[in-house]
């Protein structure tokens, strides 16, 4: 089999075939007495495992698992496997956290609040700059102590740092969250958010079918790779 035949099924080119090879995607082609890569129904079984890998585990991923199984080491594959599911479970759990927390959620009386950028920065286990570049994203907007100039963060402020905190585990960009957290502040409420976390349900849905059908393509290639 000729790389043009291995790529043409997949819609590749033929130097990504030989990239994915110098990679260790692949295992090592045989060579023609001219120099010339042959391929293997083998080879095919393990592009079509490493293409399934990617949409669940991502390319890098994905990639260290082939390379892993290549070199015959199959556990530290299953040990990368094991960390990723790990990691949408993860996702999940903070995705659940982010719909309690909305489900909480209420409108905030405006009073006069005592928490500070440090102590609520290490309440959420993030650096105090973290908050001051979500404040000049728009995120939140902590008032000033007029003798001090010290951030002031009210018990409104401090939900949006923690929603905020939330989408950002979920993967959204600050520049989504902004918009969400204003509509939230002026509303009171989780109505706009609930087309976002819809999304994001889907989106982890879609990642926990794509690690399935992952699995039954590399599967087929370990016991290929069987003697």
């Amino acid at each position: 089999m000729r790389p043009v035949d291995l790529a043409r099924e997949h819609g590749l080119s033929t130097q990504a075939i030989r990239n994915y090879e110098d990679a260790g995607i692949l295992p090592a082609a045989e060579r023609t007495v001219h120099g010339y890569r042959t391929y293997t129904p083998l080879h095919a079984q393990a592009l079509r495992a490493f293409l399934a890998l990617v949409p669940g585990h991502g390319h890098q991923t994905a990639t260290s698992i082939m390379q892993a199984v290549n070199r015959g080491a199959a556990q530290d594959a299953l040990r990368l496997i094991d960390e990723s599911h790990g990691q949408l479970l993860d996702d999940r759990r903070t995705l659940q956290a982010v719909e309690a927390a909305l489900g909480d959620l209420a409108p905030v009386p405006q009073e006069r609040g005592d928490t500070f950028i440090g102590p609520l920065a290490r309440r959420l286990g993030i650096r105090p700059a973290t908050l001051r570049k979500w404040e000049n994203a728009g995120v939140v907007r902590p008032r000033r102590d007029p003798q001090t100039g010290y951030r002031i963060y009210s018990a409104a402020d401090v939900r949006d740092v923690r929603l905020a905190h939330q989408l950002r585990r979920g993967g959204y960009l600050l520049e989504q969250i902004a918009p969400l957290i204003a509509q939230v502040r002026s509303a009171g409420g989780v109505t706009p958010l609930e087309s976002t976390l819809r999304d994001w349900q889907a989106r982890l849905s879609a990642r926990g079918r794509a690690m399935l059908k992952g699995a039954a393509d590399l599967d087929a290639y370990l016991c290929a790779r069987e003697p």
